[in-house]
C-alpha cells in the first residue's frame, strides 16, 4: 500500500504544478476555472461517498479522495488544454505595456511657462490632436495655485457675479438722485374730413355776424342814422344743408425737458442697503471659493506627486524581483532550490509587474486631475516639479484652530450676509405700505404747419370764415407738480411676501449653524489626522529601516541556503509596505496640512487684489489669524 499511495502522491503533485503553470501563465481562465470544476464534476461517475477523515476513515479512504481529485484535474485539462511549459527564457519575460499608458507617463520635457498655460476659450473643444497626452511640463505647487486662480472657471464666474453686482448697487443708489430726460417728437400727418350741418346757425340770435341776406339790421348805420337791411350774409353764416370737404396735411412737433424726483420713498434705502449685502455675500463666497481652490490644488498636486513616487517604489520592487529571479533560477539550475521557489518568484514578478502597471495608471489620471483643477490647455499635461518635502509644523494647538477659524470666516459671514440682505428685503417690502411722494417738472416747446387743400363746397358751403390754406403755430409749455401715492389694500400680498422672506432668514440661520459644524468637524479632522500622520510617519520610518536590513539579510541567507524562498518573500512583501506606508504618511501629512490651511488662510475678498500662493501659515500676522481667538484661548 505504501509504493501505491507514495506514487497516487507523486502524481498529484506533478497535477498540482501544471495547476500551478496554468495559474502564473494564463491567469484570466482563473474565473472560469470554479465553474469548470463543478461542471466536471457533476459530469463524473458517482464514487462511492467515504466518511470525513475527522470522523474516522483509514488510507484507502484518502487514496479515493485523492483518485477523485486527479480525475477532475484530467478532465479539466482536457477542456482547457495543456499548460504552457515554464521555460527559462520566459522567466525574465516582462509583458508589453499599452503605449497609451507608456506615452501618458512620460518624463516632462520642460517646465510650463505663463503662456503655455493660457486656457482655452470657454466655447472650445479640443480636437483629435489636442484630445491626446501633448506636452507634458513640470509645474510647481505654488505655480499650479497661481495659474488655477488665474483660470479656474468658477473663480471667473464669481468674479463676474462680484462685478454684476457691483454695477446692480450702483444703479439702485441712482434712485437717490432725480431723473432727467429729453423729450421730442416729430409727426407727420395728412387727413381729409367733411362737414355738413343740416340747419342754418342764423336763428339763434347769435347776432348779426350769423345771419343770413335780407335778415335782420345791419351793424353798420347810414350817416344820417336810418337802418337799412343787410345787403348780405354774417361771414359766420351756415344755410342749412350747407357742407364742406376739404383734405389737410402738415407736421407737428414738440420738444423739451423732463424731471422726476422721489422726494418720499421708504424703500428706497432697504433696497440699496440689500443690494450691499447681496454684494458682501459675493465677496465672502469668492473668498471662501479661493480657499476651496487651494485645498483642491493641492490635494490633486500631492496625490500627483503620491502616485509618481509610488511608480518609483513599483519599479525598484520589479527590478529587485527581476534580480532575485535570475539569482533563484541559476540556485534552481544549480540545484540548491526546488523548483517551487522558482514558481513562486515567477508569481511574485508578476503580482509586482500588475502593481506597477496599476501604478502607471495611477500617475496618468492624477496628472489629469491636476489638468482639469488648473483648467489648463488641451494640449498641455502637467507633471510634478517639486520633491516631496514635509510642511512646516502646525503652529497652533487645536484649540487656538478652532477660534481662529471661526473668525473673520468667509463660509460664515457670507451666510451672514445673506440673513442681513433677507432682512433688509422685508423692510423693502413693508414700506410698499408707506406713502410716498415725488416731484415732477416739464418745459418745452412746439410747432407745427398745416395745410388745406381739395376743398369741395355744397349745399350753399360752409364754414368759410374758419378756412385757411396754410396755419402755422409756435408756442412753449411748463408744469410742475407733486405726486402722492398710498397703497391702502392689495389683499395680503405684501404680508406674505413678507412672510416667505422671514421664514427664509430662518433658514439662513440654520443653515449658519449647519455651516458651523461642518467647520469644526473639518478642522478637528484634519488637525487629528495630521498628528496621527506624523506619528504614521516615524513609525513607518523606523518599519522602512527594519524592512531594508531583514531584507538584506533574508537575501543573503537565501543565496546561502540558510532560509527559504517563503521567508525571503515575506521580508520583501514587508519592506514594500512599509515603503508604500511612508510615502503614504508624507503625503497625508502635507494634505491634513492644506486642509488646515483651508479653514484659516486668509483670503482677499476684492477679486482687483492679489491673491497670497503661500501654502504656510508662516508671514501672516495675528490679526489676520484672528488675534481675537488667539487671546480668547489664551485666557
Amino acid at each position: 500500500m505504501k509504493p501505491a499511495c507514495g506514487g497516487k502522491i507523486s502524481e498529484i503533485r506533478m497535477h498540482h504544478y501544471v495547476l500551478i503553470r496554468l495559474l502564473i501563465k494564463g491567469s484570466f481562465v482563473i474565473p472560469v476555472m470554479g465553474m469548470l470544476c463543478q461542471v466536471v464534476a457533476k459530469a463524473q461517475t458517482p464514487i462511492d461517498a467515504a466518511p470525513r477523515l475527522n470522523e474516522g476513515g483509514s488510507v484507502r479512504q484518502l487514496e479515493r479522495s485523492w483518485d477523485q481529485l486527479n480525475q477532475q484535474l484530467n478532465s479539466l485539462d482536457t477542456l482547457l488544454g495543456p499548460a504552457p511549459a515554464l521555460e527559462a527564457s520566459d522567466d525574465l519575460r516582462s509583458p508589453e505595456l499599452p503605449r497609451r499608458l507608456l506615452r501618458a507617463n512620460e518624463p516632462a520635457s520642460g517646465s510650463l511657462s505663463d503662456d503655455q498655460s493660457l486656457p482655452d476659450a470657454p466655447l472650445q473643444l479640443p480636437n483629435a490632436q489636442e484630445a491626446t497626452a501633448g506636452r507634458i511640463r513640470a509645474v510647481s505647487l505654488e505655480q499650479a495655485i497661481a495659474i488655477a486662480f488665474r483660470n479656474n472657471p468658477n473663480l471667473e464666474i464669481q468674479r463676474n457675479q462680484i462685478a454684476a453686482q457691483a454695477a446692480t448697487v450702483a444703479s439702485l443708489s441712482g434712485a437717490y438722485w432725480p431723473t432727467i430726460s429729453v423729450f421730442a417728437d416729430v409727426e407727420g400727418f395728412q387727413s381729409g374730413s367733411s362737414t355738413y350741418s343740416p340747419y342754418g346757425n342764423n336763428n339763434y340770435g347769435f347776432g348779426p355776424m350769423f345771419v343770413a341776406q335780407g335778415q335782420g339790421e345791419n351793424v353798420a348805420l347810414t350817416k344820417n342814422g336810418n337802418s337799412v337791411s343787410n345787403p348780405s350774409a354774417g361771414p359766420f353764416y351756415v344755410p342749412a344743408g350747407g357742407g364742406l370737404y376739404a383734405v389737410a396735411n402738415g407736421v407737428d412737433s414738440e420738444a423739451g425737458l423732463q424731471l422726476n424726483y422721489a422726494v418720499v420713498d421708504f424703500a428706497r434705502t432697504p433696497r440699496v442697503r440689500a443690494a450691499e449685502a447681496r454684494l458682501e455675500q459675493f465677496e465672502q463666497q469668492y473668498a471662501n471659493q479661493l480657499r476651496a481652490l487651494q485645498l483642491e490644488v493641492s490635494e490633486a498636486y500631492y496625490q500627483l506627486q503620491r502616485d509618481e513616487q509610488l511608480v518609483r517604489i513599483r519599479d525598484a520592487v520589479v527590478r529587485t524581483d527581476l534580480i532575485v529571479l535570475e539569482d533563484t533560477l541559476n540556485l534552481k539550475q544549480a540545484g540548491l532550490v526546488p523548483r517551487v521557489d522558482l514558481l513562486r518568484r515567477s508569481a511574485t514578478l508578476s503580482i509586482d509587474e500588475e502593481a506597477l502597471i496599476q501604478a502607471l495608471a495611477d500617475r496618468a489620471i492624477a496628472r489629469r486631475a491636476l489638468w482639469t483643477v488648473m483648467n489648463l490647455p488641451s494640449d498641455v499635461t502637467p507633471s510634478a516639479a517639486d520633491a516631496i518635502t514635509l510642511a512646516p509644523a502646525w503652529p497652533l494647538n487645536l484649540e487656538q484652530s478652532l477660534l481662529a477659524a471661526y473668525d473673520s470666516n468667509p463660509e460664515l459671514a457670507a451666510i451672514l450676509a445673506t440673513r442681513r440682505a433677507l432682512a433688509l428685503q422685508q423692510d423693502e417690502t413693508a414700506a410698499q405700505l408707506l406713502p410716498q411722494l415725488s416731484l415732477f417738472a416739464s418745459v418745452g416747446g412746439l410747432a407745427s404747419v398745416e395745410r388745406l387743400f381739395d376743398l369741395s363746397i355744397s349745399g350753399g358751403g360752409c364754414c368759410g370764415s374758419t378756412f385757411l390754406p396754410l396755419e402755422q403755430v409756435a408756442g412753449y409749455d411748463w408744469s410742475v407738480g407733486l405726486a402722492f401715492n398710498w397703497m391702502i389694500f392689495n389683499a395680503g400680498a405684501t404680508s406674505n411676501a413678507i412672510k416667505a422672506l422671514a421664514l427664509q432668514e430662518e433658514a439662513a440661520s440654520q443653515a449658519y449653524a449647519a455651516t458651523r459644524n461642518q467647520i469644526r468637524l473639518r478642522l478637528e479632522r484634519a488637525f487629528l489626522n495630521h498628528e496621527a500622520s506624523l506619528a504614521k510617519l516615524l513609525s513607518s520610518r523606523r518599519a522602512v529601516g527594519a524592512g531594508k536590513e531583514a531584507f538584506r539579510d533574508s537575501s543573503l541567507r537565501y543565496k546561502t541556503g540558510l532560509s527559504n524562498e517563503v521567508d525571503l518573500s515575506v521580508t520583501q512583501t514587508q519592506l514594500v509596505e512599509a515603503l508604500v506606508n511612508r510615502l503614504t504618511a508624507t503625503v497625508d501629512v502635507n494634505v491634513t496640512y492644506a486642509r488646515l490651511l483651508r479653514e484659516l488662510l486668509p483670503m482677499p475678498r476684492d477679486p482687483e487684489l492679489a491673491v497670497p500662493t503661500t501654502i504656510t501659515l508662516e508671514g501672516f500676522s495675528p490679526q489676520e489669524l484672528g488675534r481675537d481667538a488667539h487671546q480668547r484661548s489664551t485666557r
